[in-house]
């Protein structure tokens, strides 16, 4: 057989192995993505935005590496409060390590908290215009962390920092239905709970949040007696929310004398209610306190002039009030 002969045949054998092997390897690939062991194929926009060097050094499996160069990168937009920027770099970032929860949970930080306060204090545009920045810089926060959470389904951090984030009182009167937020809060909360790694914490606030969901006061009651049952929950803010919400099922009842009983002493139960009377930002219920507050003041032979109703409790704040100048 002649030269030219044998190669030819070794080409077509060649050819003919790795064109069996393909369905294997494509399977294998698939297979290895949907574990999280390999990381997706890098898109053509992502190249693009990293450059050549950069999407060569990522293509040789150093991927992390490209991604904490433009975490740095990241930063100086920061720095430079070039907020769109910032965005987009970390978009880019998260395309080269999706596995990677600082990542997604810094990006929407940089969103929700920093670009969000920027437009709230600091900004020289006009009120209408902040307010629309500020509330953009919110959701975008909000869409960015509910993405990273659709590539990590079982990462309990970054359920436990969207329900922190749809709770938090300088955040939440950026949705429009209140209600829905709360709830939707709740929800992320109890979805991290369920992880073995999660702190007892993330609990508590599921149900802070949702104690604050109008009609959901009777779910809320039978969540709030289940973690009362364990004395690592009961913290202040528990004790008064199971004491609201079973003056709401129970409005006949003595809520001056629970309170005592939940808090130990008069004393006690007067300045946990009396704390909560005033953390009207948060939109936590009141079933029950002003009548409890009355009782107690009376118990505690508290002069009039020095009662809690003297001092009127801070309005509600929001984007209203935010951005009148």
């Amino acid at each position: 057989m002649k030269a030219w002969q044998r190669n030819g045949i070794l080409t077509v054998a060649l050819l003919a192995f790795g064109a069996a092997r393909l369905p294997f390897e494509a399977g294998l690939s698939q297979e290895l993505r949907a574990a999280g062991l390999v990381p997706a194929a890098m898109e053509i926009g992502t190249r693009e935005k990293i450059g050549q060097t950069s999407s060569a050094v990522a293509l040789g499996g150093l991927r992390t590496l490209v991604a904490t160069f433009l975490n740095l990168r990241a930063f100086s937009f920061f720095q430079e409060q070039k907020w769109d920027d910032v965005a987009e770099t970390f978009e880019t970032i998260v395309d080269l390590a999706p596995r990677t929860r600082y990542y997604w949970e810094t990006g929407s930080w940089h969103s929700a908290y920093n670009a969000a306060s920027y437009y709230l204090n600091d900004s020289e545009l006009p009120p209408l215009r902040r307010k629309e920045a500020w509330r953009a810089s919110i959701f975008r926060g909000r869409a960015f962390l509910e993405r990273g959470i659709r590539n990590n389904p079982g990462d309990w951090s970054m359920q436990a920092n969207l329900g922190y984030l749809l709770q938090d009182s300088n955040k939440f009167p950026a949705f429009r239905n209140a209600d829905e937020t709360f709830a939707a809060a709740s929800a992320a909360y109890a979805k991290a709970g369920e992880n073995k790694n999660a702190p007892a914490y993330v609990r508590r606030a599921a149900f802070f949040s949702l104690a604050r969901v109008k009609g959901k006061e009777k779910e809320a009651l039978a969540l709030a007696r289940s973690l009362y049952a364990d004395r690592v929950n009961r913290v202040p803010t528990l004790q008064v929310l199971l004491l609201i919400l079973e003056a709401h099922e129970n409005p006949d009842m003595d809520t001056a004398a629970r309170a005592i009983e939940i808090f130990g002493s008069k004393e006690s139960a007067y300045e946990a209610l009396s704390n909560h009377w005033f953390r009207t930002r948060e939109r936590f219920p009141v079933y029950g306190v002003a009548k409890a507050l009355e009782s107690l003041e009376r118990q505690l032979n508290i002069p009039p002039a020095d009662s809690i109703f003297n001092k009127p409790p801070p309005p509600p704040a929001g984007p209203d009030t935010w951005f009148t100048k």
